[in-house]
């Protein structure tokens, strides 16, 4: 990300200004409970944080920026290359594309990798988001390929996706679980996770975390989840892992930022 701060010091040491603060400043305490960790932070549903997302959206939208994440706007695309790969083979193995994006935002994953998606037949992308982001996605950012939905079912029985791509957003569910049992439908074949925050034990813990200010003031709860109790329950709706992979050198990090790719067995 190219901002004054980075413009003026050189990237290197950017780099690990950027991780010291980070790691520092962006997550405090253990809580017992979602509750809990709720009423120690602001929540992530503030208008302030819908508007600069929307701003920065549009941006890129009118080729004004090249891309953007958590609204903040970068001078080259940010590609997480094992979500590209896994999207490129579920096209492969399907014969299309038919995304359901779950607290997709405003479509920043999907224009992250759409310039590869230009010669692919049969692309579908439908985000899952809060009522709020739905509205502004619906009113400003829909094209035919790129729908918005507030509710899962809607978009389920509509859209009838076969891939689920959960980027960014499980550990910022009070009942993930719940929510996947939602998710995950007879018709879905292949789930990408990306950018998921895992604790380094077997056990869920729940924190806050703190946006650093530069992005936006905001905080919510989040949960560093375990991997082995995911990887368990995905194995118990009949898939397997094709592939895991780290998001960030975890050694710089107070959790793991990982993703995986899942196919249905």
């Amino acid at each position: 990300m190219k901002s004054i701060m980075s413009s003026l010091i050189p990237p290197v040491l950017y780099l690990g200004i950027k991780k010291l603060l980070f790691k520092k400043s962006s997550w405090y305490k253990n809580f017992d409970t979602w509750d809990a960790a709720k009423r120690h932070s602001s929540g992530y549903d503030s208008k302030k944080i819908l508007e600069k997302v929307r701003i920065s959206t549009m941006q890129v939208v009118n080729r004004e920026a090249v891309f953007e994440r958590d609204s903040c706007l970068f001078d080259d695309i940010q590609y997480s290359w094992p979500l590209l790969s896994g999207l490129l083979y579920a096209h492969s193995t399907l014969g299309k594309l038919n995304v359901l994006d779950f607290g997709g935002s405003l479509g920043s994953s999907y224009r992250q990798n759409m310039k590869f998606f230009q010669k692919l037949p049969q692309v579908t992308w439908s985000i899952v988001e809060q009522n709020n982001f739905y509205e502004i996605g619906k009113k400003e950012f829909e094209t035919d390929s790129l729908r918005f939905f507030s509710d899962i079912d809607l978009c389920i029985n509509q859209m009838q996706p076969q891939v689920l791509l959960l980027a960014s957003c499980l550990q910022y569910i009070e009942s993930p679980y719940s929510l996947l049992d939602k998710l995950i439908n007879p018709k879905i074949k292949i789930i990408i996770v990306d950018r998921t925050t895992f604790s380094y034990s077997d056990l869920d813990e729940i924190k806050v975390q703190v946006v650093p200010p530069h992005i936006y003031d905001a905080s919510y709860p989040c949960r560093l989840l375990s991997h082995s109790k995911l990887k368990k329950y995905f194995v118990q709706k009949g898939f397997e892992i094709l592939e895991q992979f780290n998001c960030e050198d975890p050694a710089n990090l107070a959790y793991k930022l990982q993703g995986m790719i899942l196919i249905k067995i």
